[in-house]
Formats: C-alpha cells, structure tokens, sequence
C-alpha cells in the first residue's frame, strides 16, 4: 500500500476524503502525520494529540476485505488487526466494543470507519508517546513507521472475519464494567451484553451496531 507521511494535518481522515474524491490518490492509500491539530472522534468528537502519537488514514476498495466481513463490523475487523500487532510486540492493549483501544480501565486510541463509495476510509488514532488527562498511553515501546508498516501489511493480508472475530470474542468478558453509547447520547451498561456473531451486541434483546 503506497504511504504519505505528512509534518502537519488538521485531519488524517478529511484530508483523504478530499484526495480521493478530488481524484489526486488512488486506493489502496494511506496517509499519517506527525502531528494532528483536529482529528474525527467518535460522536463527533476531536481527536488531538502531540506529535510521534499516531495519526493515520487509508482507503481501501471493498472488493479488497474479506468475504465473509460483515461492513458495519469494519471498525472492528482493523481495530482488531492492529490490536493484534501490538500484543505480539508484548502490549496489554485490547479493544473496548466496538473499537476503542484500552489498557487497562484507560482509552488509548480508536478507530473510526466510512464508506465512500465502493471503497472504506478508515482512520485510527493511538497515544504512543503522550495523552491529555484522563487517557492513557501504549504500554510498549514502537516506532510511529513499526506501527504504520505492520497495521498496513496485516490489512493486506485479507485475514478473514471470522478468524478474527474468534480472537476478538476471547476478550469481550473485559467490557462487562464499562458502558456504551447505542446512539450519539444514549450511554448503557455492558454488563448483561452479548457479542454477536456480526460484531454486533444484544442488550435487553435490542441489537446494537457499531456506529462508527
């Protein structure tokens, strides 16, 4: 996958939108920066940190993901991937649902996923080197291109979903002490959710997907 690194960007995510509908980058791509100044949260929120943090972006047409991956799951199916690089470097991390990086009961990152067409952009943003208040930081020692390099090589592996989410499933019992949004206000309990097969949860026999 052909990669742009970039000094200064307020947005990882807008700025690969507007290539890509402007025609200048052809998927797959992927983008990142050394500093953010107005990253895309989730529910609208920012997403701004200091520089050697990850800030990343990549477009990828459909066709080329996993057959058997359930599109509203994406956020988790590459969550997932990157997750799985990090413990294999020796990090605790794991993915609070559906794809907000954890360690312990501190938010270290997350993942954000739109469709464009026949394609996914998908934009993640992880605190290796600093947090603000209340955040927590990557538990490992990795360069920002370590990082970079291994997350894109394991996208283009095509691993499947259900390999993946098998994984994912084993580390689910760690959200049961933390709460969800099931819209842009709604907050609820996961203690009594069950994880679906399609990544999504069952909570007092409502379905829940991914928002994001």
């Amino acid at each position: 996958m052909q990669t742009l690194l970039l000094d200064e960007v307020t947005s990882t995510q807008e700025w690969l939108k507007k290539a890509y509908k402007e025609k200048k980058v052809t998927p797959p791509f992927a983008v990142y920066a050394k500093r953010q100044t107005g990253g895309v949260g989730s529910r609208g929120n920012s997403w701004i940190g200091q520089e050697g943090n990850l800030f990343l972006s990549f477009i990828i047409e459909r066709s080329c993901l996993p057959d058997d991956l359930p599109i509203e799951s994406a956020s988790i199916y590459f969550a997932s991937l990157l997750k799985e690089l990090l413990q294999e470097k020796g990090s605790q991390c794991w993915i609070k649902w559906p794809n907000d990086f954890y360690i312990d009961e501190k938010k270290i990152g997350g993942m954000i996923t739109t469709i464009v067409g026949e394609c996914l952009i998908c934009g993640v943003g992880l605190n290796l080197v600093g947090a603000p208040e209340d955040f927590g930081i990557l538990d490992i020692d990795i360069s920002l291109e370590e990082v970079v390099k291994g997350f894109l090589e394991n996208v283009e592996k095509k691993i499947s979903w259900k390999q993946v989410f098998r994984k994912y499933s084993v580390e689910f019992y760690k959200n049961k002490s933390f709460y969800t949004h099931i819209d842009q206000t709604t907050k609820v309990s996961m203690q009594d959710a069950i994880l679906n097969e399609d990544g999504s949860i069952t909570i007092k026999g409502e379905r829940i997907y991914s928002l994001r």
